[in-house]
């Protein structure tokens, strides 16, 4: 996971990640992460045209995860296997 490169959805205004919350009871957001750039691209066509434009695909590695997940305070990483339906996997990193 470490060597692996993924990409992310980041708001071109705020520089903010595009995150998932689980639940609708909590605070605690996921970030979305994308095996491919072309997902991360395919995700946001599908469920935000209008606000495409608004974003940019940023790519990392695994490595650099823990510190934008403690840096943004985010709960885990939301990992869309299809952004298309989507099927999204919910994960916390200890």
């Amino acid at each position: 996971m470490f060597a692996q490169v993924y990409y992310l959805l980041r708001a071109k205004a705020d520089g903010r990640y595009l995150s998932a919350h689980p639940h609708r009871d909590t605070t605690q957001a996921y970030i979305l992460l994308f095996s491919e750039q072309f997902e991360a691209l395919s995700y946001l066509n599908k469920y935000a045209a209008d606000l495409a434009s608004e974003f940019a695909v940023e790519s990392i590695t695994g490595s650099q995860m823990k510190g934008i997940l403690q840096r943004w305070g985010f709960g885990g990483i939301a990992f869309v296997k299809d952004p298309l339906l989507p099927k999204v996997e919910f994960m916390t990193l200890n």
